[in-house]
């Protein structure tokens, strides 16, 4: 199955068992999202890149909820998750998209993903990066919170083992577990240090790893 097919499938029970996937789900997404929105005005226009059912933006709506957004994915079944999440706002839009091919004509002075780029060959990461880089404003925020490998083989193994014993004894079912190990063929994972290169070719300056968790790493970069 293509990554449209995959997430397709488990969009009913994706945020229920979002939990037992990411081990330090609430320092990932609650805590670093709390710090980060701390030192930022209130952006005009956010867009979500890979926004699957609207989880991160949710969390970033909690701290801006006058800021236009838009969540972008190519997965239907997904965004119609989030349709049901932001039900009834009106600064909330879901688009049908593969971030990866074009960004929106539309401007944003903040631009974040979760859990979606690390899909993407090295290639394509780059080029979306200079994409999201041209695309912000002066003093503009890219963040993404995504899954990286670590930057030797050994300590690898050392997270992916940990990683995998975690979920065993969450319970998740088999069935989970068996599409967990099918998705894990689409990743392409680059290294924190190596996003960080990217980021920085691509002319972000200030870019910082700003939360770390093994697999789980939320990086920042302002134009």
């Amino acid at each position: 199955m293509n990554i449209n097919e995959q997430f397709n499938l488990i969009a009913q029970e994706y945020d229920v068992n979002r939990k037992k996937f990411i081990p330090c789900f609430d320092d990932y997404y609650k805590s670093t999202t709390k710090f980060i929105t701390a030192n930022l005005l209130a952006p005009k226009a956010i867009l979500d890149l890979g926004a699957g059912t609207g989880l991160l933006s949710y969390f970033w709506y909690q701290h801006f909820p006058n800021s236009k957004y838009v969540l972008l994915d190519i997965a239907e079944e997904m965004l119609n998750v989030a349709k049901k999440r932001f039900s009834g706002l009106n600064n909330v839009f879901c688009k049908i998209s593969d971030y990866s091919k074009k960004l929106p004509e539309e401007d944003f002075d903040c631009i974040i993903s979760a859990l979606s780029i690390h899909h993407l060959e090295h290639d394509k990461k780059r080029r979306l990066f200079k994409q999201i880089y041209e695309k912000l404003p002066t003093n503009g925020i890219f963040v993404n919170y995504d899954q990286f490998c670590a930057s030797n083989d050994k300590m690898e193994a050392w997270y992916y083992s940990f990683w995998k014993t975690q979920m065993e004894n969450s319970g998740l079912t088999e069935r989970d577990l068996d599409l967990w190990q099918e998705r894990r063929k689409l990743d392409r994972e680059c290294s924190v240090d190596e996003e960080i290169a990217f980021l920085k070719e691509s002319g972000f300056l200030n870019v910082q790893c700003v939360y770390s968790y093994q697999k789980f790493s939320v990086i920042t970069a302002i134009k």
